[in-house]
């Protein structure tokens, strides 16, 4: 079950704006007690009208268990699930090159994405990563400003750890910072647990997502198996995936950031990366397989090459898929700032 799923639930409510959806994502992956285990982008954009604002309510309700479950470090173990950066990878020598480039000036990283709706709406919305952690949002440049006037903070601890993920996967230690990257909302998959263990973190989740429905009022749904095989791998990719994403949306204009979601990206497997022309501009086109994103879909991120700054996010349907996703698409434009000029609204 994923927050799809949950939401798909509770669906008497009325419209959100996408905002609100983005705040409220990453706090159901904890309260569902299994983060984003299928297609999450194409499903989100046609999900506003309705599911959206249940995604707040529910992540109302389930605030005890706010992307707290995993506690402090990743366990140490067997860790049969990590994976290596592909020798030769281009995401590897692209994040070598980010990390070797001169220091731009400013103390944030601003991104600001244009969403397209099936309707061909476009919703703008400003994300400001500051280098001390914080992170402010906004749908305009005034709205931004006036949540950093505020002190207006939204991080929460699952921005903490998937930055801090990103920047040791930067700094050398790949294996380690793919583990924590994977279980940076909860551990219920039990990726570097015993058996043992793995099982009762399931359990423990199964639980949480059983609560959170009784809280709702809704009727509880039956508990699955703690997923194997294929199935486990596919599942463990897609936190991977998207937790490195959605770090990449948030702080792709700190150069350390986004060079560990690179070098993360590319331990990926089902992952390929190809050439492009955006603009003149060249760029590389990083396919996530249907495998990893429920079958429904294949996930294409689109990045500057010559410094790995996103350009777009597509999502494509799977033809074969008895539930294709629908196209959709994100633009993003991402810069150093400083705080102090957001806050002036000079931007």
């Amino acid at each position: 079950m994923d927050e799809m799923d949950l939401m798909k639930k509770l669906s008497d409510v009325p419209s959100p704006s996408p905002a609100a959806y983005d705040r409220a994502r990453a706090a159901l992956r904890t309260a569902m007690g299994e983060p984003v285990t299928a297609v999450v982008r194409p499903r989100r954009w046609f999900s506003w009208p309705r599911a959206g604002v249940a995604a707040v309510g529910a992540a109302a309700v389930a605030a005890a268990v706010v992307v707290g479950t995993t506690g402090g470090g990743v366990p140490a173990g067997p860790s049969p699930e990590a994976a290596a950066p592909v020798v030769g990878s281009p995401l590897v020598k692209l994040a070598s090159e980010v990390k070797a480039a001169a220091a731009l000036p400013g103390d944030a990283s601003l991104v600001i994405s244009t969403k397209t709706a099936p309707d061909n709406s476009q919703h703008v919305y400003y994300t400001l990563y500051t280098d001390r952690g914080q992170v402010f949002k906004g749908d305009s440049a005034q709205t931004l400003a006036d949540s950093v006037n505020r002190n207006d903070d939204q991080a929460q601890p699952y921005d903490a750890k998937v930055m801090a993920a990103a920047r040791q996967a930067a700094n050398g230690d790949v294996e380690q910072a793919r583990i924590a990257m994977i279980t940076a909302a909860n551990n219920a998959l039990g990726v570097g647990l015993s058996p043992a263990e793995a099982e009762r973190a399931w359990a423990d989740a199964q639980a949480e997502v059983a609560e959170t429905f009784r809280r709702l009022g809704k009727e509880v749904p039956a508990p699955r198996p703690r997923p194997t095989g294929e199935e486990l791998e596919n599942r463990i990719n897609n936190h991977l995936w998207s937790n490195a994403t959605y770090a990449l949306f948030v702080g792709a204009a700190n150069a350390e950031v986004r060079a560990g979601v690179l070098e993360l990206l590319a331990t990926i497997e089902q992952v390929t990366v190809g050439e492009t022309d955006v603009d003149g501009r060249r760029a590389l086109t990083i396919t996530a397989d249907p495998a990893i994103l429920g079958g429904n879909a294949s996930a294409v991120l689109t990045l500057d090459a010559d410094n790995g700054l996103p350009l777009r996010d597509e999502v494509f349907p799977a033809p074969n898929s008895p539930q294709p996703s629908e196209y959709a698409v994100v633009h993003y434009n991402s810069s150093r700032v400083t705080l102090a000029d957001v806050a002036a609204g000079t931007i």
